[in-house]
Order: structure tokens, then C-alpha cells, then sequence
């Protein structure tokens, strides 16, 4: 069974309270849960985590790069301006490792700040504005 992080920036803790008109009303804890099994159901072993921590979400790159897991990230904010986050994201794409970018919503559509993703450029691929189903439609794309 194949292994992929799943990581998750600032405030995602708190889905299902922050914003449910644009994040939903599903908290973290039934994301867990519900990435979890369906990536049993792809054959993937998700190793799923949260953090506001900007240097922790590094550490979990560099141990995905280290170990040679694929990753899909939702960086939050840090997608708008976290280049060192991009260059640990560019080091593991540029090793032959996948990394999914993943939006719960469609920032394009949002303020023109949160238009511009320094992730996306050294991203294998990004997939936004599909909900929680952004996630799923990320573990499916890396078990194929």
C-alpha cells in the first residue's frame, strides 16, 4: 500500500466552524475520517495532519521528499506567499515525487490576494473549488 501525506496549513482546524459558507459544514475530524477510508478503498495508506506552523508544514515536505511519499497539500494561506514552502514543494516535484495542490474553494473566484499561488508553478497539478471532494479527486488522481 502505497503512502501519501495529506497536509494541511493554517485554520483548516477549524472546518466546519470558520466560514461554512465558503469551507463547508464538515469539521476536520469527519475529513479525517472520510480521507482515511477512501484512500483504503484506493489503496492508500493517508498519513493525514494540520498545522499554523509554517516550519512544521516544511518538516512534513522534506520527510515526504526524504521517505518518497507523494503529498497533497493544502497549503491555506501560505499558498499566497510562503516561498520557502514552494522551495521545499519544488525540491520534491523535482525528484519525480507527485505533490497534489488542493483548495476547498475556488480562489480565483475570491479576493484578488488569494488569486496568486507561489505553490502552484512547481505543483504536479492543483485542484480547487470542489469542496471536500478537491481532496478525494487528488487521492484518486495518485492512485492511478
Amino acid at each position: 500500500m502505497s503512502k501519501v501525506l495529506i497536509l494541511n496549513g493554517p485554520n483548516l482546524s477549524k472546518l466546519g466552524s470558520r466560514e461554512p459558507d465558503v469551507y463547508g459544514t464538515v469539521d476536520y475530524t469527519q475529513l479525517v475520517g472520510d480521507l482515511t477510508a477512501f484512500g483504503v478503498n484506493l489503496g492508500l495508506e493517508t498519513d493525514i495532519r494540520q498545522t499554523n506552523d509554517e516550519a512544521e508544514l516544511i518538516s512534513w515536505i522534506h520527510e515526504a521528499y526524504e521517505n518518497k511519499y507523494s503529498v497533497v497539500l493544502n497549503p491555506a494561506a501560505f499558498t499566497h506567499y510562503s516561498y520557502a514552502l514552494r522551495d521545499a514543494c519544488a525540491m520534491l516535484t523535482k525528484s519525480g515525487l507527485k505533490l497534489i495542490e488542493v483548495h476547498i474553494s475556488n480562489p480565483h473566484a475570491r479576493e484578488e490576494f488569494r488569486q496568486t499561488s507561489v505553490i502552484s508553478g512547481v505543483a504536479t497539478g492543483v485542484i480547487a473549488g470542489f469542496g471536500l471532494d478537491s481532496y478525494r479527486l487528488a487521492l484518486t488522481q495518485l492512485a492511478s
